[in-house]
């Protein structure tokens, strides 16, 4: 089984799982206030082994005109897509490092719109994927990303040195 399929642990405190509403049984993560304050993001795995994501589109998702997603919240959850999609090779921190996409059509406030992808390759340190955002049935986008490995940095010393 996956980290997708595990209950919380130690290991991952900020792994989140819904248990009411219309989430209820999906999981977040916690760590990232960009993404907390922009979605909320979730993501599961399905019977099948594929994760598929998700998020309600609120007002807070539109543009300027008021009527479609905002670009920049279908980037955005597109990229917490392919964290979603690695993890069950990704175990530990990494970045994305290369993000592509295309815009197909336009999702609109109350919409499910659901992400799912691949990985195409996974390296040692890189992690390449693909993917495709939907909303009852049509494609709103299409996108591609590499995420690498990072090993958490451990902050220096305090130094007494006066030089």
């Amino acid at each position: 089984m996956d980290d997708l399929t595990k209950s919380p642990s130690a290991k991952r405190p900020d792994l989140h799982i819904e248990t009411e509403g219309e989430f209820a049984g999906w999981r977040t993560w916690r760590r990232d206030n960009f993404e907390t304050h922009n979605g909320p993001f979730w993501h599961r795995t399905e019977d099948d082994g594929q994760v598929r994501c998700a998020f309600r589109v609120e007002k807070k998702h539109l543009n300027g005109s008021q009527h479609n997603v905002h670009g920049g919240a279908l980037m955005a959850f597109a990229d917490y897509c392919l964290f979603a999609i690695a993890g069950p090779v990704l175990h530990g921190p990494a970045v994305t490092v290369s993000f592509g996409c295309e815009f197909l059509d336009a999702a609109q406030e109350g919409e499910l719109v659901e992400g799912t992808g691949e990985i195409t390759r996974a390296g040692s340190s890189m992690i390449f994927l693909r993917g495709l955002l939907k909303s009852g049935g049509r494609t709103l986008f299409s996108f591609s990303g590499t995420i690498k490995r990072v090993r958490r940095r451990t902050p220096p010393a305090a130094s007494n040195d006066t030089h």
